[in-house]
């Protein structure tokens, strides 16, 4: 198994990290006479001058099992390694340790030695780890300390004994991610604040990608050195220019490359040796193209992280920062938006210049803007790494076209959107579902068939955005109306809206607009001004509403005065708008059909596009007074007889399922009348017969399912027909108190990664997509709400005489299904179909998993890029 890994250090500079070879003892043996005497000492308790030849043989050679053994990497030099072995044949424990070079030591690299370390003794069935330290060796010391274990520490014969189990726990888990978000957010610091930005493939015609990009640096402002880089002139657009980025004689932090595919390694080379943290690829031809382009790619990242060098792009527009104290515009548009605290993300090139243009039109200031193109390396995450601590960015705005890691985009985004707003234009484009093929006949009727079911759809998809923090848009122009209004105005802090206006019509139009948002239009709204009033009776009725205490947000709207009617000038009308708007607490969104917006007050072409604004602020500002919720830790749960269940050939979907306290009726197979009947009375009657086939198991209308059989006959002639019409292979099983049917999934959706779905049964829901999803891990609230959110929740609560049922023993079964899904990674889909709820509690009648072999889940594994 290949457990090599891109990783970033605490300085943001990447190395890479893999298994040890034999080929690596020179490199050994050469680090180990880099160690300082005390670096020696520490690690082996004794001088150790020099490794021999036995013991050097037996450090290389290790068979990924008993023993591993990982080093660390910067271009083609060794600088620490760690390993750990097995303390015995079939033993749970193992001894680890590891060493850095001095050189490199307080740069987080034992940290990351040890999340990888324990990752791959956890996958060879080792539970915990021992150590020997030396007590003077405070850093070793608190190597371990500090990385979220329960670590018992013994005192004897001068050296400290460490002992502690290494499956991951919520303190493990949350020390690795603040050291990655630390990690990350330092490495894109480092891009968008250089003190010196080298150019490659500007020409010296003036012409081409290059030159622009130069032309906009140099003309930009850019407060540090621009270095242009040629290999054969002396000067471009005005500058030196180098052969090398090196003979600048300045530190160049940045590299901006616009040369063929085929020169881009070189130039990265180039840029390392010049002290270059990033490189910014502007250059098409990679992954875009195909196979030969995404080999081409990923041999670039790779020469890239080995020089320890961030890669944005390929094929991307470029990075910008408006900071007065930067001014970079290292991008292909002439010109940025203005300087503001919006934080701006596109992964498409071709779309970039668009945007900014947009932007700009708008009058939305930006602080920093990054353009991902193929996303070979930097990505959206990285970004909300940087942007949750920039003291210069208040919302951040995401146009994504991909997720690489959709767990740690959900995860990320729960935590940021609770301090600053996320919008994101993203795709929720699901791929389809094929029906069971075993189910002959039954295509249309069962999994995958309906709206929703197989995973959420788009309706779901943005409900799954919203429960997350982000603020997803379907448009372009969505996503900048609602960023205006999140850059310059405060949240709501309700629903209620007032509506005030100069036109009956448009104040009507508005109101149901709010009410087909689900805003409430305040009592005594709208409130319109006769056409012919002058702007001080406008702004009356603006400064009313602003100062009513039943309304959180306005919506204003202005249209010019009737024909052959008197009235103050436009610019009037809008400077009345501006006072009250810029000077209240509450949100306000204007359509003006006249005159010019005024400055600060988010303004659009209609009603529909200013109430849909304030729609989604206002859902996202429900969401942030929303309780977070827990992760529940119900009893009875045993993952490792779980993880048992998944390993056999065929996966025991009842053994998993028992694991988690869930248990499921068994169901017995049989192929004719009379294996029928002897089942039926060993499980005692009476029972139930149903079609074996998938997509036919719950199917009570299409005579598939019969039902309270009592007798040896009646099982018999049961099966016989249910054998005439759907095949031989029927289930038997016993027969359990009615209840109303449910459907619980687990998907492992694109965007969001694993994802739980709640709904009732029936070929009518399943049709209608009605499910209510949640990303893992589920929460108290989640689960909670996951039972009342479906249209026909109201059959659980006793709708038409269906008895209410035991909610507990629904949310309690979602919490377990929300565990299993968060631990269980070689999970990739459930379906618990039926599942019947009743007063007194509930009944799972049939389950079917999806596993995938891999089983590797990137969210809770060791750091990697």
């Amino acid at each position: 198994m290949d457990r090599s890994a891109d990783v970033l250090l605490r300085d943001g500079t990447t190395v890479h990290l893999r298994q040890i070879r034999p080929d690596d003892a020179d490199a050994i043996v050469a680090m180990h006479a880099r160690f300082s005497e005390r670096t020696r000492y520490l690690r082996y308790f004794s001088p150790y001058p020099r490794i021999p030849e036995r013991d050097l043989e037996r450090f290389v050679t290790v068979d990924h099992h008993d023993r591993e053994a990982f080093v660390v990497v910067s271009g083609d030099r060794i600088f620490a390694v760690g390993r750990f072995d097995r303390l015995g044949p079939g033993a749970t424990e193992a001894e680890v340790a590891f060493v850095v070079e001095d050189a490199h030591q307080g740069r987080g690299v034992g940290s990351v030695l040890l999340e990888h370390l324990a990752a791959a003794a956890r996958a060879e069935g080792i539970e915990s780890f021992v150590a020997e330290v030396l007590p003077v060796n405070a850093p070793m010391l608190r190597v371990f300390s500090d990385a979220g274990y329960q670590v018992r520490r013994r005192y004897a014969d001068g050296v400290v004994h460490l002992s502690f189990p290494i499956a991951p726990t919520d303190a493990s888990l949350q020390v690795q991610w603040s050291r990655e978000h630390s990690a990350e957010a330092r490495s894109i610091a480092r891009l968008l604040t250089p003190r010196a930005v080298a150019v490659y493939g500007a020409s010296a015609t003036g012409q081409g990608i290059g030159a622009a990009i130069l032309g906009h640096l140099r003309d930009g402002g850019f407060t540090g050195d621009v270095v242009a880089v040629h290999p054969s002139v002396e000067r471009i657009g005005g500058l030196t220019a180098y052969r090398r980025a090196v003979d600048a004689g300045t530190p160049v932090d940045l590299a901006v490359v616009a040369v063929p595919p085929a020169g881009v390694p070189g130039v990265v080379a180039d840029a390392a040796a010049a002290g270059a943290h990033g490189v910014v690829v502007v250059s098409a031809g990679f992954a875009e193209t195909g196979p030969a382009g995404a080999a081409a790619q990923r041999e670039l990242t790779r020469i890239a992280h080995d020089a320890g060098l961030r890669v944005v792009g390929p094929n991307c527009l470029g990075v910008a920062n408006t900071d007065p104290r930067i001014r970079m515009n290292a991008t292909l548009a002439p010109r940025l938006p203005p300087v503001g605290r919006v934080g701006f993300f596109s992964q498409s090139g071709a779309l970039g210049v668009a945007l900014l243009a947009e932007a700009d039109r708008r009058g939305l200031g930006l602080s920093t803007f990054v353009s991902a193109g193929n996303r070979a390396d930097v990505s959206g995450n990285d970004l909300l790494q940087y942007w949750q601590d920039d003291p210069g960015t208040d919302v951040i705005l995401l146009y994504l076209e991909t997720f690489g890691n959709p767990r740690k985009f959900a995860r990320l985004t729960r935590r940021i959107g609770r301090t600053k707003p996320v919008v994101a234009l993203a795709s929720t484009v699901r791929p389809v579902s094929a029906p069971d093929p075993s189910a002959a006949g039954t295509a249309g009727l069962d999994a995958g068939a309906g709206a929703g079911v197989g995973g959420p759809d788009a309706a779901g998809a943005t409900r799954l955005f919203a429960r997350s923090g982000v603020i997803r848009v379907d448009t372009v122009a969505e996503l900048f109306d609602v960023g205006t209004l999140l850059a310059h105005q405060p949240l709501p802090v309700g629903r209620r809206v007032g509506v005030v206006g100069n036109s009956s019509a448009l104040t009507t139009l508005a109101a149901t607009a709010c009410t087909a948002r689900r805003l409430r239009v305040a009592a005594g709204y709208p409130r319109t001004v006769a056409p012919e009033a002058d702007a001080h009776e406008f702004a009356d009725a603006l400064a009313d509403a602003a100062v009513d205490p039943e309304v959180d947000g306005l919506v204003v709207v202005f249209a010019p005065p009737l024909p052959g009617q008197l009235a103050d000038s436009d610019a009037d009308f809008t400077s009345a708008l501006a006072s009250v708007a810029l000077a209240g607490d509450k949100p306000t969104v204007a359509t003006l059909l006249a005159g010019r917006p005024p400055a600060g007050v988010p303004t659009y072409p209609s009603v529909e596009e200013s109430v849909r604004a304030l729609a989604r602020v206002a859902d996202y500002a429900d969401w942030l007074r929303s309780p977070p919720g827990v992760v529940p830790d119900p009893p009875g749960i045993d993952a490792s007889a779980a993880a048992d269940a998944l390993r056999v050939p065929v996966p025991d979907v009842a053994a998993l399922l028992a694991a988690y306290g869930v248990p499921v009726v068994e169901s017995t197979p049989v192929g004719d009348a009379e294996q029928a009947v002897a089942v039926a009375t060993t499980l005692g009657l009476p029972v139930v017969l149903k079609a074996a086939a998938e997509g036919l198991r719950h199917r009570l209308d299409l005579g598939a399912v019969r039902l309270d059989l009592g007798t040896a006959d009646a099982v018999a002639l049961a099966y016989r027909d249910i054998a005439a019409h759907f095949g031989p292979q029927v289930l038997v099983q016993r027969m359990v108190p009615p209840g109303v049917a449910c459907v619980v999934e687990l998907v492992t959706d694109p965007t969001f990664g694993p994802v739980i779905g709640f709904g009732l049964g029936g070929v009518a829901t399943d049709l209608l997509g009605d499910r209510a999803w949640r990303s893992v891990p589920l929460t108290d609230r989640d689960a909670a709400e996951l039972v009342d959110e479906p249209r026909a929740a109201p059959l659980l609560c006793g709708y038409r005489g269906t008895g209410v049922v035991d909610r507990d023993a629904v949310i309690d079964l979602l919490v377990r299904i929300g565990r299993l899904a968060d631990e269980q990674p070689r999970v990739r889909g459930l379906r618990l179909n039926p599942v019947l709820a009743r007063p007194d509690g509930l009944s799972v009648l049939h389950a079917s998993v999806d596993v995938d072999p891999q089983g590797q889940r990137p969210d809770i594994g060791p750091r990697r890029l």
